[in-house]
């Protein structure tokens, strides 16, 4: 940070709150926090971090910036939209303009059973802000096996939802600079959600969402995370808190304990680390597929010129989108690719041989 805004200058409103004082907010200062997703309750929770001076983020963010996220995703802007900027990308170039001395690192990648450790271990917190419960349930395996604290934040129409989940964790795994005495664990996901919801699950993109509901979802999620990275562990809720913020309505279901019976927690099975059924996933809020399972380099100035007779080509360091309506392939330098226009996976397979290669 530049000397010309001292720390106790910059964070003084917060160093006066008892609960974070000056220790605390030295020690958010030291902290490391993984927020998979960067999409509406992740740039709200990685806007609120920054600002409260947390020393380092990740964020990890398969998607693009589009004229549709602007409603809600509170770090972007139009000009981001216009060049489909990374959201990992864009929201590291906005918070360097409104806090410099926060070390962000941008990951444009989809979290799989390949990188979840590579990407995640660096992290004293892992937030989840995704969108699919296929992703949760990998952090879940994570977190739980590596016994690293996470925090669950769901948000969709007026509702909000989040959860602690701190695993059972020995004493010489301590984070240093963290409380020497374990913490009391909680439940985990798995233990309240013991496998994902069946049948239609409802979307951005068939339910809509409210700002005000991302928002809220964000703020609870950070608060907790403060307790814990001022090394404060035991303030955390011990609850899923759930709020619907148009009918009022609010709701809180027991998390205090882990479940003996858990499959993950209890008899510690890994499956969704072992990649076992792993789909591929429908976006949230748009009419997409996401084909990730080929993870080989592509050269995107090279790709551009030999698509550029079947369509529109546009492309920049990070991505390249190929538009041959009614369908847009946006295809990232790993191979991975967001193919619009159809929810069909053979359909989404099809277009990726036919014009990417198979």
């Amino acid at each position: 940070m530049s000397d010309a805004v001292p720390l106790s200058d910059r964070y003084s409103r917060q160093i006066l709150f008892p609960g974070i004082g000056e220790r605390g907010q030295q020690a958010l200062a030291r902290a490391h926090v993984a927020i998979v997703g960067v999409g509406a309750t992740g740039a709200a929770s990685a806007a609120l971090l920054a600002r409260a001076g947390v020393g380092t983020l990740t964020l990890i963010d398969r998607d693009f910036v589009e004229p549709s996220n602007l409603q809600r995703q509170v770090l972007f802007d139009e000009e981001d939209a216009e060049q489909s900027l990374p959201k990992a990308e864009a929201a590291r170039r906005h918070i360097a303009r409104f806090n410099s001395s926060v070390q962000v690192h941008p990951q444009i990648a989809d979290l799989v059973p390949a990188n979840i450790a590579e990407l995640l271990a660096p992290a004293d917190l892992i937030l989840d802000a995704t969108d699919n419960f296929e992703t949760r349930y990998l952090i879940n395996d994570y977190a739980v096996r590596e016994t690293k604290p996470w925090i669950y934040a769901a948000a969709i129409g007026a509702y909000a939802a989040t959860m602690n989940i701190l695993p059972r964790r020995a004493h010489k795994t301590c984070t240093p600079g963290f409380t020497s005495e374990p913490w009391p664990p909680t439940a985990c996901l798995a233990c309240i959600f013991p496998k994902p919801p069946s049948g239609p699950v409802e979307t951005c993109d068939t339910a809509g969402i409210l700002s005000t509901a991302v928002n809220l979802a964000a703020s609870i999620q950070v608060n907790e995370a403060l307790k814990l990275l001022t090394n404060q562990p035991l303030l955390m809720r011990r609850t899923l808190l759930s709020h619907d913020l148009w009918s009022n309505e609010r709701a809180e279901i027991k998390a205090a304990a882990p479940d003996p019976n858990c499959v993950v927690c209890g008899q510690r099975k890994f499956s969704h680390l072992a990649g076992e059924g792993r789909p591929h996933i429908t976006l949230c809020g748009r009419n997409s597929v996401q084909i990730h399972e080929h993870h080989r380099p592509v050269d995107l100035p090279a790709m551009a010129e030999r698509l550029a007779p079947h369509g529109r080509v546009r492309h920049n360091d990070m991505l390249l989108r190929f538009d041959r309506p009614p369908h847009t392939i946006t295809l990232f330098p790993d191979g991975r690719a967001v193919i619009q226009g159809t929810t069909d996976v053979m359909v989404a397979r099809t277009l990726y041989a036919r014009y990417i290669g198979s």
